[in-house]
């Protein structure tokens, strides 16, 4: 049987790679790191994250909490990993990334039918080929693909948090809860009283930003918006926003504080912390000052500055079927951010569907037909051509999903009911010859 080639070992790469390779079917899963690194990855690891180590919500009533249980149930290799290397995040799924990305690049490099190639792809290899080379694709098959496809490139900035060493933060001036006590206190909350947030957003609306080609704050991704770009909207947008003191009580005065900035366990060994919402690409010296300005961080060592970096992405409606396949050449399939899914885990998502379909195909099976009532199916026919309008990328939610045809008091009553539909035709079909034939 001739390889599938998977170019791209991010999430959805990895993810792909892995569910055919334990259905029997060989990959070639092609990767230009370590030999060629972009701005913004770091490790020479699978499935790195660089932005957040959260993948978000893990509760059924949030559709990423449902799209994870679905995962989850599906046979996900992402999701293994990630619950394996998971670190304190209250109701969030976040992980140890040096844990997560290494348990990843193992776990694949151990298969027998997985060939691992270091190299760059430039062109469309033949044959069956999964294309997963993420929101950082290479400048030379960006270009490739464009041409290929005949679609309008698109691309959006995003930017990433900066991460500070917790025997740095200043403990007398922070202190740990979670938002309205719900859970562990597993988070570092650093306040700010109206003075200090009032300097500080000062000159965080006047730092000097590192140069990037073809940057303007209209060309930000809402769900990446550098800090400072926030900033700008106006002197409380980041007090409703990542700064928001809601919930949050300061032990030390009883009293909500006026902001507060929020870091989130990086690691597993509890040693380092991002910052919550913090994406920015300020100049790293910049960084330094202005952060460093926040009353528990002023003498912060920061083991990571944020950086931006250009994201890529597909004109999918119309180009890509409900498989992510290219529609007129169905041999090639996309995944990943690349495809107009945002996040980490509708990634992974998005490299499984194409994966199962693929699998499907070379093994004489009918195609697992994922159908809007659930989250991966309701992705897919999103990105496939559910958006109307102007095509953007966008993270799953119940809004995409299809509604129930029954009256449900409550929006979580609701979602949990969506959730539990969605789970039992999740259930049903992992009982099909697709699942059957999994040799781990």
């Amino acid at each position: 049987m001739n390889p599938v080639t998977v170019v791209g070992a991010g999430l959805a790469g990895s993810e792909a790679a892995w569910q055919l390779s334990v259905r029997g079917i060989p990959v070639r899963l092609v990767e230009m790191k370590p030999k060629k690194m972009t701005p913004a990855h770091v490790s020479p690891w699978f499935a790195e994250l660089v932005c957040s180590n959260s993948l978000r919500s893990d509760e059924l009533t949030n559709a990423v909490g449902l799209l994870k249980e679905e995962l989850r149930r599906l046979g996900s290799l992402i999701m293994l990993c990630a619950d394996e290397h998971r670190v304190a995040a209250g109701g969030a799924l976040a992980v140890d990334r040096e844990g997560f990305a290494k348990a990843v690049t193992e776990r694949l490099r151990a298969r027998d039918n997985v060939e691992i190639a270091e190299e760059e792809v430039t062109d469309f290899p033949e044959g069956d080929v999964i294309i997963a080379t993420g929101p950082l694709t290479s400048d030379a098959f960006a270009e490739t693909i464009l041409r290929r496809t005949g679609s309008e490139g698109l691309h959006f900035f995003d930017a990433v948090a900066p991460i500070v060493s917790l025997g740095s933060v200043d403990m007398d001036s922070a202190f740990r809860a979670s938002r309205y006590d719900k859970g562990t206190a597993d988070y570092i909350n650093c306040p700010m009283n109206e003075e200090e947030y009032t300097a500080f957003w000062r000159e965080l609306t006047r730092a000097r930003q590192a140069e990037v080609h073809g940057f303007e704050d209209s060309g930000v991704f809402e769900g990446c918006m550098p800090v400072e770009v926030m900033a700008r909207r106006g002197m409380d947008t980041l007090r409703y926003g990542p700064l928001k003191p809601v919930g949050l009580r300061d032990p030390r005065t009883g009293r909500e504080p006026w902001a507060v900035v929020q870091l989130r366990q990086d690691n597993a060994e509890g040693t380092l912390y991002n910052m919550v919402g913090f994406q920015t690409h300020l100049a790293f010296g910049e960084q330094k000052r202005v952060f460093s300005m926040i009353p528990a961080l002023h003498d912060a060592e920061f083991v990571r500055y944020g950086v931006m970096h250009r994201n890529t992405y597909l004109q999918s409606p119309g180009l890509l079927d409900r498989y992510y396949r290219l529609i007129g050449c169905e041999r090639i399939a996309f995944a990943g951010q690349i495809t107009g899914v945002e996040g980490y885990v509708e990634s992974c998502a998005s490299g499984m569907l194409a994966a199962l379909e693929l699998a499907a195909r070379r093994l004489g099976l009918g195609s697992v037909d994922f159908s809007r009532n659930t989250a991966i199916g309701a992705l897919a026919l999103y990105v496939s051509g559910g958006s109307v309008g102007d095509f953007q990328p966008m993270n799953v939610n119940f809004g995409i999903i299809s509604p129930l045809e029954y009256r449900v008091r409550g929006k979580r009553n609701k979602n949990a009911e969506i959730s539990a539909r969605s789970l039992r035709e999740i259930d049903a079909l992992t009982k099909g010859e697709l699942w059957k034939c999994v040799s781990l």
